[in-house]
């Protein structure tokens, strides 16, 4: 009997010590990333791979060129936080008023809306994998923690610009611009940012290179909240605080 609890119990000191190993990697994983721009995030990677598994002949690649905030235009930050997260400067990393919101729709009947900050999505799509499970929704959540921690909110939409998914294969603000109108991030204009960021929820069936009625009709609800919320100068003052 004596035995059996000593081995519980090295057992137990051993999983604790390997959780708190893993706990202290990811704060110095997320505070290194603050200053090192990562060279792929792990939804780049996971595509990549079932690409490569695929083995399908013409299989577009991964395009991806980093690009710094400044070399970005403001236009473009501005339609994704108007677009994806219009609380982004002032919250947390959680906005519990769209959560609120979208548990209601839930209980009215109504199709759940997604309500997940862009720095969840940075989250996500930078250290997680795709799908749904209370297990990746709890990382999630702890790495939106440490970025919230960590990182300035100008840092936090520099990484989302680099690393959201525009199109098959096409991720990051430069790639966008380059594949969806020929020109380098930094010279798009309010309509074609806006149009970028309408494709983002769906950006596999979504095209802002050939964009349907729909996805006009987001750039111009886009475009509104732009203007709502005050155009780049009330983001950049919002990001310099």
């Amino acid at each position: 009997m004596a035995r059996r609890r000593g081995f519980w119990r090295r057992l137990l000191r051993r999983l604790l010590f390997t959780a708190g190993a893993l706990l202290l990697f990811t704060v110095l994983l997320v505070a290194a990333l603050r200053f090192i721009d990562p060279p792929a995030s792990s939804f780049m990677l996971q595509a990549r791979i079932g690409s490569w598994l695929d083995g399908k002949p013409g299989t577009p690649g991964i395009r991806q060129q980093w690009r710094d905030f400044g070399q970005i235009s403001p236009e473009l930050a501005l339609a994704v936080v108007a677009s994806e997260d219009q609380r982004f400067t002032v919250h947390h990393g959680f906005d519990f008023r769209e959560i609120g919101k979208a548990l209601r729709e839930a209980d009215a009947g109504r199709r759940m809306r997604g309500a997940s900050t862009i720095t969840q999505q940075v989250a996500k799509n930078l250290f997680l994998w795709n799908g749904r499970s209370w297990v990746r929704k709890g990382l999630e959540a702890w790495f939106t923690v440490l970025i919230e921690l960590t990182w300035p909110k100008r840092r936090i939409l520099e990484v989302y610009l680099n690393i959201a998914e525009f199109g098959p294969g096409i991720y990051g603000a430069e790639a966008a611009a380059q594949a969806c109108f020929g020109k380098p991030a930094a010279r798009l204009t309010r309509g074609e940012a806006a149009r970028l960021a309408a494709v983002l929820p769906n950006p596999k069936r979504l095209s802002a290179a050939n964009p349907g009625p729909y996805v006009l009709r987001r750039q111009a609800g886009i475009e509104q909240q732009m203007t709502a919320l005050g155009g780049t100068a009330w983001l950049m003052a919002e990001l310099a605080r």
